[in-house]
C-alpha cells in the first residue's frame, strides 16, 4: 500500500514534456490540461544559501510545489553580468535538486533590461547541459521594465532560435511588456514560427486587480499560453498587506483557465513577499509562507 501511495504521489507532480496546442500547455503522460504550482527562489544574487537540495524538498514535500523557478539575478552587483561562474553554479544546484525531486524547473533569466549578446551566450551553455530533460523550461527575460513589444520580439526571436538549435522542443517562456503585464499587446502581434512557447503573466493582488485579469483574458481568447511564472498576495513592491480575496480571485481565473502559476519567493527577509521570516527558519512561516503552503497544498 505504501508503494502504491509513492507512486501516486509521483505521478501527481509531472506530466511528462510540456507543449502548447491550441493556446494551452498541456502534458504527455496525463490525461487533461496540466496545472504547475509552485514557488519562485529568490534571486541567487542574495539569496543562494536556498539554492540547494534541502530547500528544494522542504518546497516538494512540505509545500507539495510541482515547478520551482530558480531567479538567476543578472544585472545586480555580483549578478551573472558581473560573475558568471557563480550565477551558474547556483543554477545548478538548484535545477539538479529539483530535477532529483521530480518536478518542473524554470531557469529565468531575471534581468529587468534587454542583454541579447549574454542571453544567448547564458541559454547556449544551460542548453546544452539540460537538453531533452522533459523538465526543464526556460523563461528566457524575466520581467521588461521599458521594452516595448517590438524590442522584446526581436529580443526573444533571437534567443528562442539559439535555444531551439539546441533543445528543439522544451517549453519557452517569453515576456511582456511593462513588467510582464501588458500581455494583450503579444496578443495582438504574437510571435510566429516557434512552437511551444507562453508568454508571462505577472501579478500582485495589492496593487494589480481586474483590468490586469482582462488583459490576460484577451490573451487566453486569442489562444495564446499563458504562464504565470510570478505573482504575489502584496503589493508590486513585494511588501504591504495580503489582499487574499483578489489573490484568489486571480488563482481562480487561473485554475478556469489551466494556467499554471509560480509565486513569489523564497528568500528570509523582512517583507511581505518573503515565505521564511527574516530570522527563524522552516519550522517558522511568515504569513505568506503559511498562506501559500495551504494553498497549494489545497491544489496539489
Amino acid at each position: 500500500m505504501l508503494f502504491l501511495l509513492c507512486i501516486g504521489l509521483s505521478f501527481q507532480k509531472t506530466y511528462g514534456r510540456l507543449s502548447v496546442k491550441n493556446g494551452k500547455i498541456v502534458g504527455k503522460s496525463k490525461a487533461g490540461d496540466p496545472i504547475l504550482r509552485g514557488i519562485s527562489l529568490g534571486w541567487d544574487t542574495w539569496w543562494s544559501q536556498y539554492y540547494n537540495a534541502d530547500s528544494i524538498n522542504h518546497l516538494v514535500t512540505d509545500f507539495h510545489a510541482n515547478i520551482i523557478r530558480a531567479a538567476i539575478g543578472i544585472e545586480p552587483s555580483g549578478g551573472y553580468l558581473e560573475n558568471k561562474q557563480k550565477a551558474l553554479t547556483n543554477l545548478y544546484a538548484a535545477v539538479d535538486a529539483s530535477l532529483a525531486q521530480g518536478v518542473y524547473v524554470i531557469i529565468d533569466f531575471h534581468a529587468h533590461q534587454v542583454h541579447t549578446a549574454e542571453a544567448k551566450e547564458f541559454f547556449t551553455t544551460v542548453a546544452t547541459k539540460y537538453a531533452g530533460n522533459e523538465l526543464i523550461i526556460y523563461e528566457i527575460f524575466n520581467e521588461p521594465e521599458s521594452a516595448t513589444w517590438s524590442e522584446i520580439k526581436t529580443y526573444a526571436t533571437d534567443v528562442i532560435k539559439t535555444i531551439r538549435a539546441i533543445d528543439p522542443d522544451n517549453l519557452i517562456l517569453v515576456p511582456t511588456p511593462q513588467w510582464d503585464q501588458l500581455i494583450d499587446q503579444a496578443a495582438s502581434d504574437p510571435l510566429t514560427g516557434f512552437d511551444n512557447i507562453a508568454y508571462t503573466l505577472h501579478f500582485y493582488a495589492g496593487t494589480h486587480g481586474q483590468s490586469f485579469r482582462d488583459r490576460g483574458q484577451k490573451a487566453v481568447d486569442a489562444k495564446l499560453a499563458v504562464f504565470i511564472s510570478e505573482s504575489g498576495a502584496m503589493n508590486a513592491d513585494g511588501d504591504g498587506s495580503l489582499n487574499k480575496n483578489e489573490f484568489e480571485n486571480w488563482i481562480n481565473w487561473a485554475e478556469t483557465n489551466n494556467i499554471p502559476w509560480v509565486v513569489w519567493c523564497l528568500e528570509s527577509k523582512a517583507e511581505s513577499a518573503s515565505i521564511l521570516p527574516a530570522t527563524g527558519g522552516w519550522a517558522q512561516l511568515t504569513e505568506w509562507g503559511t498562506y501559500i503552503k495551504a494553498l497549494i497544498t489545497k491544489y496539489q
